[in-house]
């Protein structure tokens, strides 16, 4: 089973993602949400607030594919090396710290930053 979102990129509309992701997943997912927060954080911050995407969770075969699709196939993720005194640039580390892995998927209309993380 698929949990399939759309809608724009905004901060109020986080934590009612999170509530609905939580649900879909019908237990303790604190990672799920976090891959979640990070990836609809990241449309926000860099391509903007109102930003149209699709969220989707899937779970199969001992883990949860997490997966934020937005119109900007030009704007790629970059995980970055941040130091202790930087404020920002941490999410994709977060993610790729709890994520067993993650990509970008480009096509004409967009793209597609997944992630997949083991059930606990």
């Amino acid at each position: 089973m698929c949990l399939e979102i759309d809608l724009l990129a905004l901060p109020k509309a986080v934590p009612e993602l999170r509530r609905s992701v939580r649900q879909h997943v019908g237990a303790s997912c604190a990672d799920v949400q976090l891959c979640v927060t990070e990836l609809v954080g990241n449309v926000i911050r860099h391509l903007g607030e109102g930003t149209p995407v699709r969220v989707r969770v899937k779970r199969a075969d001992g883990r949860t594919r997490v997966e934020v699709t937005d119109p900007a196939p030009y704007a790629l993720p970059v995980l970055v090396r941040v130091t202790g005194d930087e404020e920002s640039g941490r999410g994709l580390a977060l993610l790729d710290a709890v994520a067993l892995r993650w990509g970008v998927e480009q096509g004409a209309a967009g793209k597609t930053v997944w992630c997949e993380v083991g059930e606990a």
